[in-house]
Order: C-alpha cells, then sequence, then structure tokens
C-alpha cells in the first residue's frame, strides 16, 4: 500500500498535468492547482528527442502527440532584402517530433481530467510542513492538508519561492530575452520558417496549424530589465523598442503584437539549485531546473521528471525520503547536459557580433554542403539521451 497518497501539484501546463497521470497510474491521488481559468493555449512549438520520446510512448500519448506534428520542414536564414543566406534542417529546430505546446498541454489535460482533481483559476498562498503532511492555503479554496506537494510550476514557481526561496538566489539570466506570439501567416509559408538574423538579435516566423496561422519569434540581448511579469502592455512596448527600426518583415510583425491573444514575453534564463525537494516538497521541470527555450529541452525536461519522479515515488511506495533523493539522483546528469546546450547554443542563435554572425553563417553552410554523417542530428540528440529511462513497475 502506498503512503503519503494526497497529492498537491502546483501547475498545469506539462509536467503537472504529466505527475498527475504518472501518480494517478501508481495509485496516488493528485490535485492539480492551476492559476489559469483554463489550460493554457497558444505558445510556441516543442520539440521531442531521445528520452522524451520514450515517455511519451509510455504514456500512451505517442500516436496521438504524432497526429498533431506540426511536420516542419527547414528553417532559411535571409538578409535584409528577403533573400536566402542559409538554412538548416528541421531536425535542428523540430527534433524528431514537434507539436505546439497548446496542443500538447490538451491532449495531456484531456487525458488526466477524469483521473485528477482540477482546480483552475486558483494558487497558491501558503505552504506549512509538518511531520505528517503539509497544510496548503490558497487564493480561493479553503486550506487543505495533502501528504506531498509537487512544484510544477514554470521558471517563475511559485513553490519554489514560498519553500526554497527568492527567485533571485537561483536563477541564472542568460542575456537574453524571448517573445512569441501568433500571427498571420502573410508569408504564406508551408511547413517552414525563416528567420533574420542581426548582431544581437533574431527575429522570424514560421507556420503553425497546417500553414493556417504563423508564430513570430523574437529573441535580444539585453541586460537585466525592470518590469511586471503582469504588465503584458509594457512588455510589448520593450520588444517594439528592441527592435525599432530592423529591416526585412520585422515591422510587419511588429504589427500584430498589440492584438496577439497569446503574446509571450520573458528572459532567457536558467534556474540552478542545490536541491530539488526539502521535506515534503519536489520540484520538476521548469520549476526546478528550467534549462531555458535555447536548449529545445525544456518541454522533454518536464516529461522525463514527471516520468521519473512518479516512478520513484511508487518503487519507494510514497516514502518521500528514498524516492526524492533517487529522483534527482537520475535527473542531475540530464538537466546539465541539457543546460549546457543551451548555453553552447546561444551565441549560434544570437550572435553577438558580426565576426561571429559571418563564422556563424559559414558554418551553417558548410554543414549543409560537407557530408557531415548527420552531425547536426547526433549534436541535437547527445543531451536527449542522457538519460535511460528505468522500467517502473
Amino acid at each position: 500500500m502506498n503512503e503519503n497518497r494526497e497529492v498537491l501539484i502546483s501547475g498545469a501546463s506539462v509536467a503537472g498535468p504529466a505527475l498527475a497521470y504518472w501518480l494517478r497510474h501508481y495509485g496516488f491521488r493528485p490535485t492539480v492547482v492551476e492559476r489559469a481559468p483554463a489550460p493554457r493555449d497558444g505558445g510556441y512549438a516543442v520539440d521531442f528527442r531521445g528520452a522524451a520520446l520514450e515517455a511519451l510512448s509510455r504514456m500512451g500519448i505517442l500516436d496521438e502527440v504524432r497526429e498533431r506534428a506540426t511536420g516542419m520542414g527547414e528553417m532559411t536564414y535571409v538578409d535584409g532584402r528577403g533573400r536566402k543566406i542559409t538554412s538548416l534542417p528541421s531536425v535542428a529546430f523540430s527534433g524528431e517530433l514537434e507539436i505546439l505546446r497548446g496542443d500538447l498541454v490538451e491532449i495531456l489535460h484531456r487525458r488526466t481530467a477524469g483521473e485528477a482533481e482540477y482546480l483552475f483559476g486558483d494558487s497558491i498562498t501558503g505552504i506549512e510542513q509538518g511531520a505528517d503532511g503539509v497544510r496548503v492555503t490558497f487564493e480561493h479554496a479553503e486550506p487543505r492538508v495533502f501528504d506531498l506537494v509537487l512544484g510544477a510550476d514554470g521558471l517563475h514557481s511559485n513553490v519554489r519561492s514560498l519553500v526554497f526561496g527568492e527567485e533571485s538566489r537561483f536563477l541564472r539570466h542568460l542575456g537574453l530575452y524571448v517573445s512569441v506570439f501568433t500571427t498571420k501567416n502573410h508569408l504564406g509559408l508551408d511547413h517552414t520558417g525563416v528567420f533574420r538574423t542581426v548582431p544581437g538579435k533574431t527575429a522570424g516566423m514560421y507556420s503553425a496549424r497546417e500553414n493556417a496561422e504563423a508564430k513570430a519569434m523574437f529573441y535580444f540581448t539585453a541586460g537585466e530589465l525592470a518590469y511586471d511579469r503582469r504588465d503584458t502592455a509594457r512588455q510589448r512596448e520593450i520588444l517594439a523598442e528592441a527592435y525599432a527600426g530592423e529591416d526585412w518583415e520585422i515591422p510587419r510583425l511588429l504589427e500584430g503584437l498589440r492584438e496577439a491573444p497569446d503574446f509571450y514575453f520573458d528572459s532567457v534564463s536558467q534556474i540552478h539549485l542545490d536541491h530539488y525537494s526539502t521535506g515534503r516538497v519536489a520540484l520538476v521541470g521548469d520549476a526546478g531546473y528550467c534549462a531555458s527555450p535555447l536548449s529545445g529541452m525544456g518541454t522533454s525536461l518536464a516529461l522525463v521528471g514527471a516520468y521519473v519522479l512518479a516512478g520513484e515515488l511508487a518503487a519507494a511506495a510514497g516514502d518521500h525520503a528514498v524516492a526524492f533523493p533517487r529522483y534527482e539522483e537520475q535527473m542531475r546528469p540530464y538537466v546539465a547536459a541539457c543546460q549546457q546546450q543551451a548555453i553552447d547554443g546561444r551565441k549560434w542563435f544570437v550572435p553577438g557580433s558580426r565576426a561571429w554572425l559571418a563564422i556563424r553563417n559559414l558554418n551553417y553552410r558548410l554543414m549543409n554542403l560537407l557530408p557531415t554523417g548527420g552531425l547536426i542530428e547526433k549534436m541535437a540528440l547527445k543531451a536527449a539521451n542522457a538519460i535511460t529511462l528505468k522500467p517502473y513497475a
């Protein structure tokens, strides 16, 4: 019989519902609390490689994810007049399988809605650990006692702030900001994307939903900016100011900025913690070890982390004192590889100088011309296969 069966999960994006699925599968009773009023739609495309594909398969949703795959082709880099400079094959951006984040969230929520309790439109306000449980207070719901609390609530994790300490202690800014939002596919892109890079900035768009729309994407270099994370109007201003006067299609992309219903803006940062758990509380996904979007492994870390954490809890019959250290032991090398991939990739995706931009473009051309033997794919899979999933009973 499992101990600690009543489990509260904070966050209903990817890691949270994945945790809920596996915990319910092993006989636990998960409750998921989410600040948003409903599952979040929109967001950029997310891809899977290596161990993450195996995690999807073991959840029984791999075929469904394949049915919703973006089917993206190569990505092209252009100059200010829209002329092709170079390109990269789909595996460099889209992995072995790619899906829109909102589509994945919908699949995961539908799979778990009848098995787990969901509290949408609410948030945790207090966590008090005791010898026999955790007393949790909410913004709206009545206080409750759970056996365990698992933070799956992203880069700016509420659970981490309440239990582990201020975010500034763990957040490592990589010197970039990112913005993504839905826009019109005014270039008529057909399962492909096009990008423009100048020193310190990369912007572009790629088709989505069978070319019916597109996702605009911006990365730009900046030190740590002071702004309210909930003030989207100011965030839109920051993005517009950063790209004022740029050429190519960038002014047209910015025209859709004000009306975008799914505008996303944040720093490109990582989370580095000495431990992923303390007492009866543990973190998973971006909350515990965000690698940043540059790694291309954030969603994979969430899915794999959920699988390992729930599996170790089941293997230990709910004994968190045994399960949490085992979970961390397995995840550490995988997390380190994914985070290093983001650090290494930063200078390639957003070169900081004209000289490095020229070197980047030359390297990309050579990769397309020379018989590299799948070098790009091998590089991408190095981090993706830095963990072997145990076959939990």
